[in-house]
């Protein structure tokens, strides 16, 4: 299996159309350095044989089919595969005869960034990952790190129908609550094998896991500012308010100490958190709370 700057993981479950729509908006893009794995849950309705039929499967589009307990545990079969074939395919390059002493890049080579789209979620445009290839190459040309990185942007809230802009600054205010999503992250593949979702979270795994890059990973993060994906909205997050907060303080406590917790917590009370969630929600002001969000976001990063 050869190696691609970006590999793009979408799971599936009797997704319909949408997994069409969603590998279309990849097949668009006019940077072809990538591959897409799909990694579907046993579907029955017809979506598999669809894409059988309308591409050809093995080649740079990855078909995994297998049973799984759910989206995150279907992320982490995909990114598992994906690791495998790529240790396995250096093992018989380098005619190694220990795979455990085989090492995922070799001295000097770029990593791949993983990205994980959602069924029902697509590309901006077609110039997405042109963009953010050209993006992490000036940033490490000019810096020459060689630290693991996750690259993000924003999203368009298609539910809203606004742009929903990611704080340009990730530091422990913004992991208190304000991280990208990640339908707007690529993540340096040596950050994705190392941290699978942890799959007692239902809602929040995404969450955990860029905490746990960030803090225990030391991961470097930059910020694009431009929109990667449309975001269909009313996911299983959506759907699941009281368990996504739930999960998201437990979570919170393994990184931030109590006193910042406290600060942050009173932080939220004064600036009418749930005044700004309910206006951020509404498709009347959704769009004006947005551009103050933004204006705020871009003073911040000044």
């Amino acid at each position: 299996m050869k190696k691609t700057f970006f590999n793009i993981i979408v799971v599936s479950y009797n997704a319909g159309d949408k997994l069409i729509d969603t590998i279309e908006s990849i097949r668009r893009q006019t940077f072809t350095e990538y591959r897409i794995l799909v990694k579907d849950g046993m579907s029955t309705d017809g979506s598999i044989e669809k894409l059988k039929s309308k591409y050809e499967v093995g080649k740079d589009l990855i078909l995994v089919e297998s049973c799984d307990s759910g989206i995150y545990h279907a992320m982490n079969i995909a990114a598992s595969y994906l690791e495998e074939k790529i240790i396995s395919m250096r093992a018989i390059d380098q005619d190694a005869e220990n795979i455990d002493e085989v090492k995922l890049l070799r001295a000097g080579e770029e990593p791949a960034y993983i990205f994980f789209l959602n069924c029902g979620d697509t590309f901006r445009d077609e110039n997405v990952l042109r963009d953010v290839h050209d993006a992490i190459i000036e940033r490490n040309s000019k810096e020459g790190t060689t630290l693991p990185a996750i690259y993000y942007g924003d999203i368009f809230d298609c539910s809203t129908g606004n742009r929903i802009h990611s704080n340009p600054k990730i530091d422990d205010h913004a992991c208190y609550r304000n991280l990208p999503s990640h339908q707007a992250c690529f993540y340096d593949e040596r950050l994705v094998y190392k941290n699978p979702f942890e799959l007692r979270y239902k809602v929040r795994a995404d969450y955990e896991q860029f905490l746990r890059c960030y803090y225990r990973d030391k991961a470097s993060t930059f910020y694009i500012p431009r929109i990667v994906a449309d975001y269909e909205g009313g996911g299983f997050s959506d759907q699941n308010k009281k368990l996504s907060e739930e999960e998201r303080k437990e979570i919170i406590k393994l990184y931030l100490t109590g006193a910042q917790i406290r600060k942050y917590d009173l932080i939220r009370v004064l600036t009418l958190s749930k005044l700004r969630t309910a206006l951020a929600e509404n498709k009347i002001t959704a769009g004006i709370y947005n551009k103050i969000k933004s204006a705020i976001y871009r003073l911040k990063e000044k």
